[in-house]
């Protein structure tokens, strides 16, 4: 039976709502993850199995102060498919061209040293001792 569990963690920067997101994504049993909540404040978790007091606990230790606010079932969301569904047939996605935005090549002058490639050699027209 997947559930939904909502958890209120005090996060105050970024940093802290990545390190709350995978600590709860490394929990065996979550399906998803994420932030809700006014100030995104709150993990909502959903998953299989998931034990939501020892996430709490965990959240506690890692984060902050944790606060179990709900735990239910997951609602079926058949209804929102058909406008979901309909929503997405309208959108048009287009694949970003990465060929056409390349860094031209650039000719490289090629010049030769009187040395010659692989040292010094000597040149017949000038004076050898």
């Amino acid at each position: 039976m997947k559930q939904k569990i909502v958890i209120k963690v005090e996060m105050t920067c970024d940093k802290c709502r990545s390190k709350a997101m995978a600590l709860v994504a490394a929990t065996v049993g979550v399906d998803s993850v994420a932030l809700a909540g006014d100030g995104k404040d709150q993990v909502v978790v959903v998953g299989d199995g998931v034990d939501s007091v020892k996430l709490t606990s965990a959240l506690r230790k890692k984060v902050g102060h944790a606060q179990l606010v709900q735990v239910g079932e997951v609602k079926k969301e058949e209804e929102k498919k058909p406008a979901e569904a309909a929503a997405a047939a309208s959108v048009v996605e287009y694949a970003y061209p990465w060929h056409y935005y390349q860094y031209p090549s650039h000719a490289v002058p090629v010049y030769e040293h009187p040395a010659g490639a692989y040292g010094y050699q000597h040149r017949p027209d000038t004076w050898w001792m």
